[in-house]
């Protein structure tokens, strides 16, 4: 009982006593309270307050790891291949027309302009639509954030690479400088923002701070409406302004195993250096060698034998204790630590697979869900809002027409595929996805969506494929229309419902 309870205690006896419960329940939490061994760090910062003086450093931190560290290169390598992938984010367009079918005529015009643009959507017309896509993934998980600006329509003193009047100039996110604050017009670290925290705009530099060739860092910016900026951000609480790097928590612990291994390597190649040594036994055998006489030497050669030793010498070895065989043990416990603060899978991130089958497919599909969190959110952030404002323009400057049986409210819908889970056992994952397929439980585009083709596309390619086999007589058990029916049937026959197929039913029955 305190001094304050002591006080109230003749005359609120009952408020006393319901303040000495409040504070034994608080201190029944044992993790609320420092101890010997229990430190309770605490973070009661806002979230912009934290990132002011960290986020620089942090990003900076994973710059440097990216350029010197094999690890963190490989880290953003494979994340790259499974958030983006070689081909990017395909966009499949499903314009839909008044009666609600897809309209696949003017999809396919769609799909043929967003390809010709995709060959140099960016200003400096340096990278494709993935190339680009993939950089800006990496920039956003390493960084924490990247940026974009729109141009659109006709700018000063650029010219666009294509029909379509709509580039994207990329800004890494030192354009936006996390000095510049005035929160009486609403800026906090260069962003521009409302009473209810829109953005509004955004203040960038004029020049990237780390290209001023010694003329000093200025905050000469100029002031970017929110409408035409992109700003993809890694955020991890709520009213975060920037983001943060993926490797936030792990920084230090990939630094440490760097600094560990570079010593176990010097350590290593110095005990390589095979070294010997004469032992000259007692102080009494010693001997002083004579003035101007260089050290004794020996050739080392396989088999031989040291008969030129003085009375009461003996050749020795230096002991070599490296490399270390606990070095492998302790690096792998470090990097399963890395991979659970990465998003990443262990045997990705240190190229080790052999687990059992059972291990590494339940690791393979564990890692999947966080790569398709990274994918729907790089999508949300990016990928629409690029194809959407694209078809947006072609559709303002005349280069795509809608037509007239289109619905409106579909020319914008479309499908966005990113890379999928790869396949550890083709024979299991096809059977599966037939017989989802012919139970009616999935569908002929959900299977090739889920093989990264285009459903439109796979169709067509196969319709070719099957008119250029018959007209070659070439019968393959792909083509189930000649199982069913044979290639010399009538157009009567030929033209049975695909039900009867179903059931086995030959021309020959009727």
């Amino acid at each position: 009982m305190n001094v304050v309870d002591k006080a109230l205690l003749p005359f609120f006896p009952h408020a006393v006593m319901e303040r000495m419960k409040a504070r034994h329940v608080i201190r029944a939490f044992e993790a609320a309270e420092p101890s010997r061994t229990h430190k309770a760090k605490r973070e009661t910062r806002g979230a912009n307050r934290a990132l002011q003086h960290a986020g620089k450093s942090m990003r900076d931190q994973c710059r440097a790891l990216d350029q010197n560290h094999d690890i963190v290169t490989g880290l953003f390598d494979r994340m790259e291949e499974r958030v983006v992938g070689g081909p990017g984010i395909s966009v499949e367009p499903i314009p839909l027309t008044l009666t609600g079918d897809v309209h696949l005529e003017f999809a396919a015009l769609i799909k043929s302009h967003w390809a010709e643009w995709s060959l140099k959507p960016e200003a400096a017309g340096e990278l494709s639509r993935p190339q680009m896509e993939r950089i800006i993934c990496r920039t956003w998980l390493r960084d924490g954030e990247a940026l974009a600006q729109e141009l659109v329509g006709k700018i000063a003193n650029y010219e666009h690479l294509h029909a379509v009047p709509y580039s994207l100039e990329l800004l890494e996110s030192d354009f936006l400088p996390w000095e510049k604050n005035d929160e009486s017009k609403g800026i906090i670290q260069g962003i521009e923002r409302n009473s209810w925290r829109r953005v509004r705009a955004f203040h960038l530099l004029k020049q990237h701070p780390g290209d001023s060739l010694g003329r000093g860092m200025t905050l000469d910016t100029k002031r970017v409406p929110a409408e035409q900026m992109i700003h993809i951000a890694y955020r991890k609480r709520i009213g975060q302004n920037r983001g943060q790097p993926l490797l936030h928590a792990v920084i230090t612990r990939l630094a440490d195993i760097k600094d560990y291994e570079e010593s176990e390597r010097v350590a290593a190649r110095i005990s390589a250096a095979l070294a010997m040594y004469i032992k000259k036994g007692s102080p009494d055998d010693y001997v002083a060698p004579k003035a101007g006489t260089d050290a004794r030497t020996f050739q080392m050669a396989p088999g031989m034998v040291i008969d030129t030793l003085l009375p009461g010498e003996e050749v020795g070895m230096i002991k070599s204790d490296r490399p270390n065989p606990f070095l492998e043990g302790f690096r792998n416990g470090q990097l399963k630590a890395v991979a659970a603060g990465a998003r990443i899978g262990y045997s990705s991130l240190a190229r080790s697979y052999d687990g059992t089958y059972s291990a590494q497919r339940q690791e393979l599909v564990e890692a999947q869900l966080g790569y398709d969190q990274l994918q729907h959110d790089f999508i949300d952030y990016w990928c629409r809002r690029v194809y959407r404002n694209w078809l947006r323009v072609a559709i303002m400057s005349g280069v795509i027409k809608v037509p007239h049986d289109v619905d409106p409210r579909t020319v914008y819908g479309a499908i966005y595929q990113g890379p999928v889970m790869p396949w550890i056992n083709p024979v299991h994952e096809a059977t599966a996805w037939n017989l989802l397929t012919e139970s009616g439980f999935a569908d002929e585009a959900e299977v090739a969506r889920a093989r990264q083709r285009n459903p439109q596309e796979l169709k067509r390619s196969r319709e070719a494929e099957i008119k250029a086999n018959r007209e070659k007589g070439l019968v393959f058990s792909s083509d189930a229309y000649h199982k069913f029916y044979g290639k010399n049937q009538t157009n009567e026959q030929t033209q049975k419902p695909a039900a009867d197929a179903a059931k086995g039913v030959s021309g020959d029955d009727d």
